[in-house]
């Protein structure tokens, strides 16, 4: 049994509801209670809160492990210490590993041996939308979402063939599978390693234009349109793409969109004295798509915040910057780098909160992400006001390519539970 719990003088922060509000919030396995709070049965633990703020756990809809086949980037082991530090309670399993999750006993492997060795936080698998990511062949989208797979997409190969893409959404609406896909054109991105722009030129580096990304999006989109599947445009990254993705919603297409929480912190500048630890796919934009992204969060048009996280060792980060990998950790600094969006007053608390907790809840069919009686007790306590200057050597994670290394954030994890149990710190 589960030991129940009362924290009492926090600020709770409901992102179905819209509010912040004092209370208290009463949980073993499941909230019990919630707000007026005022005596817990005999032998609960009581925590002051002191003012901090209680919030459901996040939901990371895109995180990269290594296990199986790259357990020296990160295991199931080191990405949940990792994400119980930073206040991710689920995250999504990315099928890009050795082999490819491309099959009904990988997914199995993942539900199995996930969770259990990430400490507790729940890891769920995405499956691989085309065999081996070739973007050739479709998997058996229907057997890998019965063994549990909450969602499909190609990693960070974008599927380059229209009649690939097209069956592949036709096939899922059957299953009601939600397809999540990278839009980038490969042969305008080709041999690219930054963003496109008046800074690459003057780094000598090759730029991928915001366009590779615009054009695969409002294809993606007529997709959907046409086939009725259900589609997230992953990780956007410039202005290019928003106004499509807008209309199209507008029309009804059953779209949502996500954004990786470095690109609405950081820009192109970041990268400059060629910074590899910056050095993202997509890439960082310029300010004026910065902006624009934040705006989309603010205005929900982007419907969810994810880490992007993608752990990659040293000797991969330590090359000139045309050599080096593409990639960074996020599970520890998705909250905190979130966060900044409502301190410098961009985003509503609220809505930031939400894109990180009930939307992707909703879009996975999660009874997660929400305070309410009933729903699990996967439930952060976070002072949000406390800033920490970020020491990449420092980071749970077993590899520490960080873009925010020595930035200061504030907004410190307290203690992280998952299903009422104290999962971060141990």
């Amino acid at each position: 049994m589960t030991r129940v719990t009362l924290i009492h003088n926090a600020r709770l922060i409901d992102p179905a509801s819209d509010k912040v509000a004092d209370g208290a919030i009463l949980f073993a396995e499941k909230i019990l209670d919630i707000g007026a709070v005022t005596s817990a049965p005999d032998g609960a633990e009581i925590v002051d809160a002191h003012g901090a703020h209680i919030m459901p756990g996040l939901i990371d809809m895109r995180v990269v492990i290594g296990e199986p086949g790259a357990e020296h980037k990160e295991t199931f082991k080191s990405a949940g210490r990792a994400a119980a530090a930073g206040g991710v309670t689920t995250l999504v399993m990315m099928p890009n590993t050795t082999p490819v999750i491309d099959d009904q006993s990988l997914v199995d492997f993942v539900l199995r041996r996930g969770s259990d060795r990430a400490g507790g936080v729940h890891i769920l698998p995405a499956a691989a939308l085309t065999k081996g990511l070739d973007g050739a062949l479709m998997t058996e989208v229907g057997l890998l979402a019965e063994a549990g797979a909450v969602m499909f997409c190609n990693g960070d190969r974008p599927i380059a063939d229209t009649r690939v893409l097209l069956r592949a959404l036709k096939y899922a609406t059957a299953f009601g599978a939600l397809i999540a896909h990278r839009p980038e054109d490969p042969c305008l991105a080709e041999g690219g390693v930054m963003h496109q722009g008046e800074l690459a030129a003057r780094l000598g580096l090759s730029g991928i234009p915001a366009v590779a990304e615009a054009i695969f999006a409002r294809r993606d989109l007529a997709l959907a349109e046409l086939t009725g599947g259900r589609l997230m445009l992953d990780m956007l990254s410039t202005v290019q793409a928003l106004a499509p993705l807008q209309r199209a919603k507008a029309r009804g297409v059953n779209a949502v969109a996500s954004v990786n929480v470095h690109h609405l912190v950081l820009n192109e500048n970041d990268v400059d004295g060629y910074r590899t630890f910056a050095k993202l796919s997509p890439p960082l934009r310029s300010e004026d798509d910065r902006r624009a992204l934040v705006e989309a969060v603010r205005d929900e048009v982007i419907d969810v915040i994810v880490s992007g996280h993608d752990p990659r060792p040293a000797e991969d980060k330590r090359l000139p910057f045309a050599e080096a990998a593409f990639g960074a950790v996020g599970l520890e600094t998705l909250l905190a780098g979130a966060l900044t969006l409502h301190h410098n007053g961009d985003v509503p608390l609220t809505t930031l909160i939400r894109a990180m907790t009930l939307k992707p809840a909703e879009i996975l069919k999660l009874p997660q992400g929400r305070l309410e009686k009933g729903a699990p007790a996967d439930l952060i306590l976070v002072d949000l006001g406390a800033p920490f200057k970020l020491d990449s050597d420092a980071l749970k994670s077993k590899s520490n390519n960080s873009p925010f290394d020595e930035k200061t954030l504030q907004g410190i994890v307290k203690r992280t539970f998952v299903g009422g149990r104290t999962v971060f710190p141990v």
